[in-house]
């Protein structure tokens, strides 16, 4: 292995000077680093990259936590980050933590032993305490779609109030009055917004909340198969059904055909997230849109604002969601096509 030590004897220098060509800790010289440059070159030398990183402080990694890299919005959300990252000169290291607090708390220690430059935290939870930790060593953190109140810290969010109202009155504007939600981890503010922005629709248009037309999930598949399963066998259920999230609604619409409800005609289904097999389902799924690329890319942009200035004050931003309006909400009618009614004439 060729050392540092060859390459000055190569170039006639002091190891000294080599260091300070490789590691640009000092003024050297055009001749000298001519000379040092070419040697390396003619030897092929390789400086050690980590070690340069960790004698300048800076790796140019970013740890990126999700609860959950199975779920295809937090894949999309994750690629857009590391899109971002690669196009200003840094990896990703990508760590799941499976919605459980404790697994968080174990890769914040790692990330922050392997000295990443900073970190991006999609919370599993109230991970207030892991936020302080992590502060309290100095490296920069960015909170990204869970919000953690009473922090000191860059947080970026979706309007979750505004989409959860969003989908839900799409519903009640194509007639519909029996709503079901299946609704997020009950632990998650993001979560309780969309429920929130339910129940504002709701109360706009006059009608009272159904406490047993509201079953709770936990943003994955099966919850919302179960969840329709439970709201279509209630004496009287819902015509449309709002998943807070594009995987419970892809659930949902499974049980609705077992069971023999066609979706739209028989049962309405919408989502929320937008994820990319949303226009492939059967019906496609209308949904309520986050805009992850914007947010993959303004996760990365603020936290290399915070590299660049540890002083500036906390930054706090809010996107808004959109309405996609596919296949599989329709406006209600009491007597689905292709049923006869029974009432007399």
């Amino acid at each position: 292995m060729v050392t540092i030590h060859d390459v000055a004897v190569r170039a006639g220098v002091s190891a000294t000077t080599v260091s300070h060509v490789v590691n640009e800790t000092r003024p050297v010289s055009d001749t000298l680093c001519g000379r040092v440059l070419l040697a390396m070159d003619e030897l092929g030398y390789q400086p050690n990259a980590l070690a340069r990183s960790l004698r300048r402080k800076q790796t140019h990694t970013i740890g990126l936590i999700v609860p959950d890299n199975a779920n295809p919005f937090f894949a999309e959300v994750a690629r857009a980050i590391e899109d971002a990252a690669f196009n200003i000169g840094y990896s990703v290291i990508l760590c799941n933590s499976d919605g459980n607090l404790a697994r968080e708390l174990h890769y914040v220690d790692v990330l922050a032993n392997k000295q990443v430059d900073g970190i991006i935290l999609v919370a599993a939870g109230d991970s207030a305490h892991h936020v302080r930790l992590l502060q309290a060593r100095n490296i920069p953190v960015v909170v990204v779609d869970r919000d953690i109140p009473g922090l000191a810290v860059d947080c970026l969010l979706t309007d979750n109030v505004q989409g959860g109202w969003l989908a839900t009155n799409h519903l009640l504007t194509l007639g519909h009055r029996r709503i079901g939600c299946i609704t997020g981890p009950s632990d998650l503010i993001s979560s309780a917004q969309r429920v929130e922005g339910y129940r504002l629709a709701l109360h706009t248009a006059a009608i009272a909340v159904d406490e047993t037309l509201l079953f709770p999930g936990d943003f994955r598949d099966r919850t919302g198969y179960q969840g329709t399963q439970h709201l279509l066998a209630l004496a009287d259920p819902p015509t449309a059904v709002f998943a807070c999230n594009d995987l419970m609604a892809i659930g949902a619409i499974g049980a609705a055909l077992e069971a023999g409800r066609r979706v739209p005609a028989d049962l309405s289904v919408i989502g929320y997230d937008d994820i990319h097999l949303a226009n492939y389902t059967n019906p496609s799924l209308t949904t309520i849109a986050q805009p992850k690329g914007e947010l993959g890319a303004a996760a990365a942009s603020m936290l290399l604002e915070r590299l660049h200035d540890r002083t500036l004050p906390p930054q706090r931003r809010l996107l808004t969601n959109e309405l996609i309006i596919r296949r599989s909400t329709a406006r209600f009618c009491a007597v689905p096509p292709g049923r006869v009614s029974m009432e007399p004439l």
